[in-house]
Order: C-alpha cells, then sequence, then structure tokens
C-alpha cells in the first residue's frame, strides 16, 4: 500500500449482496489483498444460495439487513459501521479491488468527500439494468461539499470520507 494509505485510516470496505455466492468469495479475497488492514464486511440481504457463508469462509464479517432491498442495506451498513473511510462495492465482481487505492487516493489528495468509480469492461451489464458502461473506461468522480466535480454515472460504488 501506498504512503498515501499508510497513515492511520481506518477502512471499511462494504458489500451489500444479494445471492451472490458464485463470486463472493473472490470479490472479498481481492479487497483483503489490495487494502491490507481494512476490515471487510458483507451485508446480505436474504440470500438463499450461501452467499454469507462463502463471504464468512473467505474472511469477512458478515451481517445481515432482513428488510429487502439494496436501498435497507446501504441504510443499515452506514449505520452500523464507524470507520474513516468507506469503500463501497457490489459483490458480483464487476468492480476490480485493485482499484479501491486509487478511490482512496483520490479522495485523500483531492480532498474530497466522495469519489465514485464506474464499471469497466462490463458489457452483459451483470444482470441489472443501467450497472454497465458502454465505453468500458475507468472513471472516477469527486464530489466535495460544495457539489460534484464532474458527473457521476451510478453511485453503486465509491469511496467515502465519514462525516461528510
Amino acid at each position: 500500500m501506498s504512503d498515501v494509505l499508510a497513515g492511520e485510516l481506518d477502512i471499511a470496505v462494504l458489500l451489500p449482496c444479494y445471492n451472490e455466492a458464485a463470486t463472493i468469495e473472490g470479490v472479498v479475497r481481492g479487497f483483503a489483498e489490495a487494502l491490507p488492514g481494512a476490515r471487510i464486511y458483507v451485508y446480505d440481504n436474504n440470500s438463499t444460495d450461501g452467499t454469507a457463508l462463502k463471504a464468512m469462509l473467505a474472511g469477512a464479517h458478515v451481517m445481515r439487513e432482513r428488510r429487502q432491498g439494496k436501498g435497507h442495506v446501504v441504510r443499515r451498513m452506514f449505520a452500523d459501521i464507524d470507520a474513516d473511510i468507506y469503500i463501497m462495492a457490489d459483490g458480483d465482481g464487476t468492480y476490480s479491488p485493485k482499484d479501491a487505492e486509487d478511490l482512496i487516493r483520490t479522495l485523500v489528495t483531492e480532498r474530497a468527500d466522495m469519489v465514485v468509480g464506474t464499471r469497466r469492461g462490463v458489457h452483459d451489464d451483470a444482470g441489472r439494468q443501467g450497472h454497465a458502461t458502454a465505453t468500458g473506461s475507468s472513471t472516477f468522480s469527486t464530489g466535495r461539499s460544495s457539489g460534484v466535480i464532474s458527473p457521476i454515472s451510478f453511485p453503486a460504488t465509491g469511496c467515502f470520507r465519514a462525516g461528510s
């Protein structure tokens, strides 16, 4: 990890999941490798395919949100977990954990409140409407309390500063 991230930042990786058993192990292990020392949380939203067990065996702290829907899960994650910096990504493997360090570096060096990344090279849309980017390019958008610096295409993942 770089000097920017080697400080005493408390980083939490938040992964909302619903039936992500096929990919969650690799996602958890990828973030553990990319951000050693970060706490990795999988919030299971009533999965029926063993997502929670696979996440736990991969080393994640597994929490449950029984109210169905990603909005409930996201609210619960931010209510439950205290950290200096939050990384939120999906458990479907469409975001590269290797990009997390760049998201954090941008957040810290640009003094932004929020940095949002878009998926790269996803053309099948992970089975859900609106998740893929047509160009396959990597994009970071930074948000500050005074407003958004550049357009945010889909805030499904990102890096957030606590207290923002």
